[in-house]
């Protein structure tokens, strides 16, 4: 039997109560949920990779291309999409737009034929391709020669310091914008401190993306590509993070926080096609992935990196779209708080509002 401050005697009970409080209690349950969904996540993308319908081209004369498509498209599970290319010369073209993840050159006149990948775009995706195109090469009796068009950088030996790069762009940013929130509240209590919150991230997300830019670029060298572009890139990432967290927590205070882990962490990270490219994740999180900010700031950095910033529209839209919309909804919501605490403050001279 515990005894209070002023001596009187208390329960083990009521100590329990006092230590862990009812709202202390339905936090840790919320990390409990929290951390089930990240074990969930990553080992529900992670744990059996395998290539499904990978976008691949044939380059074969007229009579045999159609004769090797389908002698492509046949293994169970459909690891490939195969179709006929006109010459290798478009196949390189589809390889560098990112259109193509590879290419099989087919010689007429010999019995060794040529494979295009790109392990630029992931080098477990290429090593996949290999795998299954080398299966159906030698089913056919042939052999098969690898030619790396757009190879990994020797810095970049696995194509993962992108995905890493982008994944700390976006711990910074969510980081950044608890800190900011936390610091007087979780939820802006008017427009005048979302707009300084908001103006206060993106000077963040300038200086996180240079120093994101500097340390893979000049410092280590594990990332090839325009220094400018990755800044850039860098500076978008972070603030379309931070402003969606921002957005997170003016609309459910601190548990907004929760939030955006679920969508930036534990739905973002296994779906970005860091470790495993988009052809090798399940439905699912292919799905997902090109959606959320991490797999569009991976796809567009390993772009920048090695296709010379092809196929990037579409993923700057997206983060461009959490940007703004972030940006938004923080606002909103401020201006909308601050009005209702305005209508539900009694008037001055005690008489109910009209």
């Amino acid at each position: 039997m515990a005894t209070t401050d002023d001596g009187s005697r208390t329960t083990f009970l009521r100590e329990v109560k006092s230590a862990v409080t009812p709202h202390a209690s339905l936090l840790v349950l919320g990390v409990l949920g929290l951390m089930t969904a990240f074990i969930t996540s990553y080992a529900g993308a992670f744990h059996q990779p395998r290539p499904t319908d990978v976008p691949f081209g044939v380059v074969a004369p007229p009579p045999a291309a159609g004769q090797v498509v389908r002698q492509l498209d046949r293994p169970p599970g459909s690891p490939l999409d195969p179709r006929a290319l006109r010459s290798a010369r478009v196949a390189r073209q589809r390889l560098a737009d990112r259109t193509i993840d590879g290419a099989l050159i087919v010689d007429p006149r010999g019995t060794t034929d040529r494979l295009l990948v790109a392990s630029g775009g992931g080098a477990s995706l290429s090593q996949a391709v290999e795998l299954v195109v080398g299966a159906a090469e030698k089913a056919r009796g042939r052999t098969v020669r690898t030619v790396d068009v757009a190879p990994a950088d020797r810095g970049d030996s696995r194509s993962l310091s992108s995905f890493y790069l982008v994944v700390g762009w976006c711990v910074g940013g969510y980081l950044c914008a608890a800190i900011l929130a936390i610091s007087a509240g979780a939820r802006p209590s008017n427009g005048h401190r979302a707009v300084i919150r908001l103006a206060a991230l993106a000077l963040y997300a300038i200086a996180a993306g240079l120093a994101g830019a500097i340390v893979v670029g000049p410092v280590l060298g594990a990332l090839p590509g325009t220094f400018a572009g990755l800044w850039g890139l860098g500076a978008l990432v972070v603030f379309a993070v931070g402003a969606t967290t921002l957005a997170c927590q003016a609309l459910l205070g601190i548990i907004g926080i929760g939030l955006a882990i679920l969508l930036i962490v534990i739905l973002g990270n296994p779906s970005a096609g860091g470790a495993y490219p988009y052809p090798l994740l399940p439905p699912f999180w292919r799905t997902i992935g090109p959606a959320l900010p991490p797999g569009a700031g991976t796809w567009t950095a390993r772009s920048l990196a090695y296709f010379d910033g092809a196929a990037t529209t579409a993923p700057l839209l997206v983060l461009a779209a959490w940007a703004i919309g972030g940006t938004v909804l923080t606002l909103l919501l401020s201006v909308f708080r601050k009005q209702d605490r305005r209508a539900s403050r009694p008037p001055e001279d005690g008489r109910p509002p009209a």
